[in-house]
């Protein structure tokens, strides 16, 4: 079992995003041949020999790789080479160079066209002498090429056809013999309308998710989101998928078994563009997680997530606020009037629903999936991560700014710490510093260190505003535009968030009250106006008393989780 830990803020980063496509590719290939030889033991000289002939290096540099994998953490970026060598394969160039040599690469070079490598070469001299930026050589170029992958840009080039020579047993799903060989991964919107948890109101559709891995069955990643899925998605189903989830289960206030958990060989998602970010790319080789994306044209590769998926929208067709399949299921079912959960209590469900099906004999393996997954792991013991903040910050979006004398400033919000006086002084001299911002909560940014290698948590230099989605930060961004205004300043962006959720709370009391008094004069019926609602108790228990602060369910009050009917 290999565990990561971080020591009190400071999460390191390593590499993922500071080097070249090439530097990187070469760090990939290495841990693609001493990851097993460390894991195979003892280093014999056959197989030290055998690496050494694969990676074109002597046997004395393969024990040194060995060595700075097993000191490390076990990850791609341990074997990253010197980054101030600047030999061959060390070169760095700028970033604006980097981004001018991927969008040629992708314009000409990954073409039916099939350009050759001078040709894409003399387009990146003149886009680059056009800019002003520096020129990258020819073998710089080809080196790029070189890294691409194989298959990718055998497809791009020569067509599918041609390419499908490199996929795995010729195209057909390749076989899976152990936990965590492979996992697939899916997203759906919920058939189900969730409510606030403030008012009870209805506020939508939920997305969900769902990771599974393919040998045992068992559900080893679920998130529940409100926004439509992405690589962040991704990223939030891997944190939690790779981490042990009894501190999860704690907070949802359940006692349930589900052990499963570790790091996936291989993760298959969807072929769309939302999930191709260059942070979810290189977060999954950091950690030695092969992405792949269902071919076009072949569902077989992706059936057994999507099988899930639709057993579990069966469940929640069962549930009060459903919307059904289609409509035509769904008929003068009133979906918004009968909705009770919140998401949280939707997580909550699903947790107890996904403890229910690891239970059960599955109809492929003839096992349950906690059984296969127990048998499965005890023959090969699943990585897991001790800290899930630092497995997260690896796929979070990524932002590049320069530092000003108040900070740094994203999207019109600034940031600043003590901690960033150092740098102030010899910003002249640092270039732009990366960063890293998680979209559910803009109140703090993650700013790497130029010189330390670890991410530093930076607040809002106002620390009296309030934490904010980037969700109700684009939408108070359009009112002040559709107001008219050229220039955005921090406090009026902050002003107009606060100016729409007083809004929505006003509007979510007076419809509360509106639809409480319309359903107590429903309740009282014509002959007396007056007279108190009740609600009809369960059979065996005493009647409850009406609570004033329900939602705009169809009674006139919050359904208990409890009392919602278990599949």
């Amino acid at each position: 079992m290999h565990d990561e830990t971080v020591d009190d803020d400071l999460i390191p980063e390593r590499g993922l995003l500071t080097v070249s496509d090439e530097v990187w590719a070469l760090a990939v290939r290495r841990a693609e041949a001493i990851g097993p030889l460390a894991k195979a033991g003892t280093a014999g000289g056959e197989a030290v020999e055998a690496v050494a002939e694969q990676l074109g290096i002597s046997r004395r540099q393969v024990y040194v790789l060995l060595r700075r994998w097993r000191e490390g953490q076990g990850v791609v970026s341990d074997l990253i080479p010197g980054r101030s060598s600047g030999g061959r394969g060390g070169e760095r160039l700028p970033a604006e160079v980097e981004a001018v040599i991927r969008e040629a690469l992708r314009k000409h070079y990954l073409t039916r066209q099939r350009k050759k490598t001078a040709a894409v070469h003399r387009e990146i001299t003149r886009t680059c002498r056009t800019r002003g930026l520096p020129v990258p050589s020819r073998g710089v170029i080809v080196r790029r090429i070189d890294a691409l992958d194989p298959h990718a840009g055998t497809a791009a080039r020569e067509g599918p056809d041609a390419a499908r020579s490199l996929e795995s047993a010729g195209g057909r799903v390749p076989p899976v013999t152990g936990v965590l060989e492979q996992v697939q991964v899916d997203h759906t919107v919920v058939d189900l309308i969730v409510v606030d948890e403030r008012h009870r109101l209805p506020i939508g559709r939920p997305y969900v998710t769902v990771a599974i891995d393919v040998f045992s069955r068992s559900l080893v990643g679920l998130v529940i989101t409100l926004e439509a899925p992405s690589s962040l998605s991704v990223g939030l189903c891997l944190a939690h998928m790779v981490t042990d989830k009894r501190t999860w289960l704690e907070r949802l206030g359940i006692e349930v078994e589900w052990p499963m958990a570790g790091k996936p060989g291989e993760l298959f998602l969807d072929n769309a563009a939302e999930f191709k970010s260059e942070a979810l790319r290189r977060g999954c080789q950091e950690h030695g997680i092969t992405l792949r994306y269902r071919p076009l044209g072949r569902p077989h590769y992706g059936g057994i997530v999507e099988r899930v998926i639709g057993t579990l929208m069966e469940m929640v067709h069962e549930l009060p606020g459903t919307t059904f399949s289609n409509p035509a299921q769904r008929g003068s079912y009133d979906s918004n009037a009968k909705a009770v959960l919140t998401v949280a209590e939707l997580e909550k469900w699903l947790a107890l629903a996904v403890a229910s099906y690891h239970g059960e004999v599955h109809g492929t393996t003839g096992q349950t999936p906690q059984a296969r997954w127990a048998a499965g792991n005890a023959a090969t013991s699943a990585v897991t991560v001790a800290n899930e903040s630092v497995f997260l910050v690896d796929f979070l979006p990524v932002f590049r700014r320069t530092l000003t004398r108040t900070g740094f400033v994203i999207d019109h919000v600034h940031y600043f710490s003590d901690a960033l006086k150092p740098w102030i002084a010899r910003r002249d001299r640092l270039g732009r510093f990366m960063i890293r911002r998680d979209p559910r909560d803009l109140s703090r940014i993650w700013v790497l260190d130029p010189e330390g290698g670890s991410y530093l948590p930076v607040p809002y230099r106002t620390l009296s505003y309030p934490a904010v989605s980037v969700w109700e930060h684009r939408a108070a961004l359009q009112r002040l535009r559709d107001q008219g205004r050229a220039q955005v300043d921090e406090g009026a962006l902050f002003r107009m968030v606060e100016q729409m959720r007083t809004v929505t709370d006003t509007a979510r009391s007076t419809t509360r009250k509106a639809r409480r008094n319309a359903e107590r004069r429903n309740q009282a019926g014509p002959a007396s106006p007056r007279a108190k609602p009740t609600v009809a108790p369960p059979p065996g228990d005493t009647p409850a008393p009406v609570d004033d602060t329900a939602g705009a369910s169809g009674s006139g009050s919050v359904v208990p989780f409890e009392e919602i009917e278990q599949w």
